[in-house]
């Protein structure tokens, strides 16, 4: 073997191991973005109970009128 092919088979080497590297990566990553977004998910529904859980001040609340003076009064 001369010495170009050594290089150019120690390259294509290298890149190999470079390609691998980046295709682990990519896994880890993609699993972390489908985990980030079950977490999303999770705390959208969890936001969607709270809101039906709390109530509307437009509808029927009573509300104190002392509740609605200024902290200064």
């Amino acid at each position: 073997m001369d010495k170009d092919s050594h290089d150019a088979e120690h390259r294509l080497t290298e890149l190999e191991i470079k390609a691998s590297y980046t295709e682990d990566l990519l896994e880890q990553l993609n699993l972390l973005v489908y985990r980030q977004q079950q977490q999303i998910d999770a705390l959208a529904q969890q936001v969607a109970s709270l809101r039906q859980q709390a109530p509307d001040p437009a509808f029927g609340a009573a509300r104190n009128p002392r509740d609605e003076l200024p902290p200064h009064y």
